[in-house]
């Protein structure tokens, strides 16, 4: 499965940070960004997410099924067909803000309590959505809109 192999890949990729801090910037971001087709500056949570599944599916030479973009709630409306209601390890968790404003990642484990455990870039210590760093989450799933198996 997709999921599970990008997930690998994003775990390599733990610690990566911004350059500067807080500039949506850095060598590394630039190549998350690059994969959809965007320069430094923007957020890039869902570029993280998809550059990681791009990664995967080069290796297998298959399509990716995300949509080449850095909009999470873009990638949640025109992915249904990708939606799941319960987690697993691999899928990529969707959270809404409202006023169009999304942060994604992915699953890496559900624990016993029912929090899940993440690898999610563009953020930080306070599990910001606007953050500088890939890292390790635990996320309450009543934060989540949902999940996409890829």
């Amino acid at each position: 499965m997709i999921g599970n192999e990008a997930l690998k890949v994003a775990v390599t990729q733990l610690g990566v940070e911004e350059q500067p801090r807080g500039s949506n910037d850095g060598p590394r971001v630039r190549e998350y960004l690059k994969a959809v087709k965007l320069g430094p500056g923007y957020a890039w949570c869902m570029a993280f997410v998809y550059w990681c599944a791009a990664k995967v599916c080069a290796d297998l030479h298959q399509a990716n099924p995300l949509l080449q973009t850095a909009g999470v709630l873009r990638q949640w409306n025109e992915r249904s067909a990708l939606r799941v209601t319960r987690p697993a390890p691999g899928d990529v968790f969707v959270m809404d803000f409202g006023k169009g404003q999304g942060h994604t990642g992915f699953v890496e484990a559900v624990l016993p309590d029912g929090r899940i455990q993440t690898v999610e870039g563009n953020t930080n210590a306070d599990g910001s959505r606007e953050g500088y760093a890939v890292a390790r989450r635990v996320r309450d799933p009543k934060t989540i809109r949902g999940y996409l198996r890829i």
